[in-house]
């Protein structure tokens, strides 16, 4: 590709990385060059960068309503979900078979949607453990299907619960949760990175807890694109990943309240209140809580214009494309996400044709990319294995205007119309 299609290829494909602003490398510089002491160290040059990552975790947990001391500083998402379940799940089944037994038959409770990172840390306790992993089932937008989510709990209530010290969450005691359900954890996204949809993790978190089980929330493709308040939705364990909003990769965080018990999954020196072990990252810490901070910012002022945009696109696909239609909620959708399936067509196929007419998208997880699978969301929602392959998803974080609507519009109607005729035996069955 020369210089100058480069430069006219409109990117699309922001759920799966964000570029780095100038203030963000900015503010990380002066902890790679003059201020990279170890900030456990006890000399000044350590102070100095022991402050820095004081004041990093305090902005990080006021842009995500939580408290200083919930932040636990990861190398991203994927760490971030693997020591909430794995280590929520192991230290809540220590406590419960030392309570009950070893005949007790412990279970995760996990939405049929979630990212690898998740589905496969619960997989680990399964395969490792002996844990019982349930999918809760979702509906063809991909919102958790709530009654099944609260059958599934029930299931789980313990007939003996013991002589009722314990106090669950809901009663903001501080303390740990109660042992009185063999499910050990309840974890869920809060958008879906495919689709975009929106659950309602205040509501799951309510429920959860009236069985006395914690919930940990996946926010990765959310932060940044809309408000996250993790102690008013009394949510125990939240994830992050910094480069879906703007910092380099290996960067994350898993927001963590101290009345939830976890067992670290990395040994060694005892940094992060002793659950993340490894010198910390300063200047990654400090690049975490400057791009959120920016992003939660652009957000407020963008929100409203961003959907509106991300409307007009989803409407201009529809009208050039009859065979389009639009996955996940329409409307309880991450503000700048447009996913859709092409029945008939592949994905792929239509993904590198786009590309080469100067539009960047996806045909869904980044983290799929090349397994030729049909997505397991799509599959999740109903959607036929032939028809989930033809997902599509455009992701933004600036408004699109009116002209870059109709270009994408222009380059989808071509796209399709050419891999039509060049595969016209294609069947255009939906769900």
């Amino acid at each position: 590709m020369s210089g100058n299609e480069a430069a006219d290829e409109l990117y699309l494909d922001a759920a799966s990385t964000e570029p780095v602003s100038r203030d963000v490398i900015e503010a990380m510089m002066p902890f790679l060059t003059e201020a990279y002491a170890n900030p456990l160290s006890v000399h000044q040059p350590g102070k100095t960068a022991a402050r820095a990552l004081s004041a990093a975790r305090a902005s990080l947990a006021a842009d995500l309503g939580a408290r200083p001391d919930d932040v636990i500083f990861t190398s991203g998402g994927t760490e971030s979900d693997n020591l909430a379940v794995k280590g929520i799940a192991m230290a809540r089944m220590r406590m419960l078979r030392d309570r009950y037994g070893e005949s007790v038959k412990p279970r995760i409770l996990i939405s049929a949607i979630e990212h690898p990172a998740v589905a496969q840390s619960a997989d680990w306790m399964e395969r490792w453990f002996g844990v019982e992993v349930v999918r809760i089932p979702v509906d063809e937008q991909a919102h958790i299907d709530m009654a099944a989510l609260e059958r599934e709990l029930a299931q789980g209530d313990m007939t003996d619960i013991g002589n009722g010290e314990h106090e669950t969450a809901g009663q903001g005691s501080g303390s740990t949760l109660a042992l009185t359900n063999r499910t050990l954890l309840v974890s869920v996204m809060l958008a879906n990175n495919e689709v975009g949809t929106i659950e309602p993790v205040d509501e799951i978190a309510r429920i959860t807890h009236t069985h006395g089980v914690p919930v940990h929330v996946d926010a990765v493709q959310a932060a940044g694109q809309i408000p996250i308040r993790m102690r008013d939705w009394d949510v125990d364990a939240l994830s992050i990943s910094g480069h879906k909003f703007g910092t380099p990769k290996g960067l994350g965080a898993l927001l963590l309240r101290g009345r939830t018990p976890v067992e670290p999954v990395l040994s060694g020196g005892g940094q992060e209140r002793g659950l993340r072990s490894g010198t910390q990252n300063v200047a990654g810490a400090v690049a975490l809580a400057i791009a959120l901070h920016e992003s939660n910012e652009r957000m407020a002022g963008r929100y409203r214009a961003l959907a509106e945009s991300r409307d007009r696109l989803m409407d201009a696909v529809l009208r050039v494309e009859p065979r389009a239609q639009v996955t996940g909620d329409p409307k309880r959708r991450l503000p700048g996400h447009a996913s859709f399936v092409f029945p008939g067509l592949s994905g792929e196929a239509l993904l590198v044709d786009l590309d080469a007419r100067g539009i960047a998208c996806s045909s869904g997880s980044a983290c799929a990319l090349g397994r030729h699978e049909a997505p397991a969301t799509l599959l999740a929602m109903g959607f036929t294995a032939p028809v989930a392959k033809s997902a599509l998803r455009m992701t933004f974080r600036t408004p699109l205007t009116p002209e870059q609507v109709n270009r994408v519009a222009a380059a989808i109607e071509e796209s399709c119309h050419s891999l039509t005729h060049a595969h016209p035996s294609a069947p255009a069955g939906a769900r």
